[in-house]
């Protein structure tokens, strides 16, 4: 969802003679997607951080493609204290967000009460002009506030997720989840999950390629399979070569094509596959068939966006039996078909 574009011509154009009187020359007007941070006192700058990171930097290995424009807005004209010492002053208030194509809420003021009538109005009327609305954290309390999360699925934290179903009864809080997707609403678990989600939009607007090489600058994984479970309680991690979980996985990755048992995984992890599947779960918060089955659908998206192979060959290359099974997990996951999903995010040569 881009609001901008771009017009090209030689000769007269309408509308553009009184701003450019030469009208031999050739004109480029650029209108960038718009992305809002509200800022509030007291925060603690991780995600808001990230944001800026993902939207903010110029990324000319992209080309045309990025055009993001990001702008950090606060209620008061006044500076922002924040977590250990920081202030923050910006130049932009509220009503950037209600011109802005993207507005992300990174964390909340005070999760036990609502956000100011002015910052609910200003989110209320970027949606009802048409922009998406994101929350991180306990920014989830602010756009609960706003009404726009009513009857649908939300995250947020896991220590903040009892209280949220309990102040707003009308959301489906799930807790398991890093985060949700209900088309303009979405909403990100806590701090780290900003990551997961903010490449997720980069996804949903330019592709998988696109959100690979932002991760990869980033030197983050572009896509984290599992759910908050997985961090409520994690020991220390051990050494990659040492991690049986560690071994599954790259042994999986490897073989993305093939069939690969439980009986084979526990092999290759030296353990029992009960013992496997408890260990994998706990390390990951999902099964290892659902984390292969996740793995599968990410390998497809570039094999849709940048090849013409027909589409139940590349569900057959990434490992799926069946052109149907292809399609319906596909579907069931992404919310279109694959070929849906090629229109969409096809790169042309």
């Amino acid at each position: 969802m881009v609001r901008g574009s771009v017009v090209q011509a030689a000769g007269s154009v309408s509308g553009l003679d009184q701003i450019w009187p030469d009208n031999s020359a050739r004109y480029d007007l650029v209108m960038a997607h718009m992305v809002a941070v509200l800022a509030v006192p007291g925060m603690a700058p991780f995600e808001m951080s990230v944001a800026l990171e993902v939207f903010g930097l110029a990324r000319p290995e992209l080309g045309d493609a990025w055009d993001y424009e990001v702008r950090v807005c606060t209620e008061a004209d006044t500076e922002l204290p924040g977590v250990g010492g920081i202030r923050l002053s910006t130049q932009y208030r509220l009503d950037s967000i209600e011109q802005a194509d993207t507005v992300i809420l990174p964390a909340a003021e005070d999760v036990a009460r609502d956000p100011s009538p002015h910052v609910v109005a200003a989110i209320r009327g970027a949606a009802a002009n048409g922009a998406r609305i994101v929350s991180i954290c306990s920014g989830a309390f602010v756009l609960a506030a706003t009404g726009l999360l009513d009857g649908r699925r939300a995250t947020t934290h896991w220590r903040y997720a009892e209280l949220l179903a309990a102040r707003f009864p009308q959301i489906r809080v799930d807790a398991d989840v890093i985060y949700t997707d209900e088309g303009q609403v979405l909403t990100g678990a806590g701090t780290a999950a900003a990551i997961d989600l903010c490449l997720h939009l980069v996804r949903r607007d330019l592709g998988a390629e696109a959100a690979n090489s932002v991760a990869r600058r980033m030197v983050v994984a572009p896509h984290r399979a599992g759910g908050q479970a997985q961090f409520i309680e994690r020991p220390v991690a051990q050494t990659l070569g040492e991690d049986p979980i560690e071994r599954v996985m790259q042994h999986l990755l490897d073989r993305l094509g093939q069939s690969v048992s439980v009986a084979e995984m526990a092999r290759v992890a030296h353990l029992a596959p009960r013992s496997l599947t408890r260990r994998f779960t706990a390390r990951t918060g999902t099964s290892p068939a659902r984390w292969l089955l996740e793995q599968r659908l990410l390998a497809a998206l570039p094999l849709l966006e940048r090849t013409d192979l027909p589409v139940e060959l590349v569900g057959q290359t990434v490992g799926f039996a069946t052109p149907a099974a292809f399609r319906r997990h596909f579907r069931r996951a992404r919310g279109i078909s694959p070929s849906a999903h090629r229109r969409a995010f096809a790169i042309g040569p």
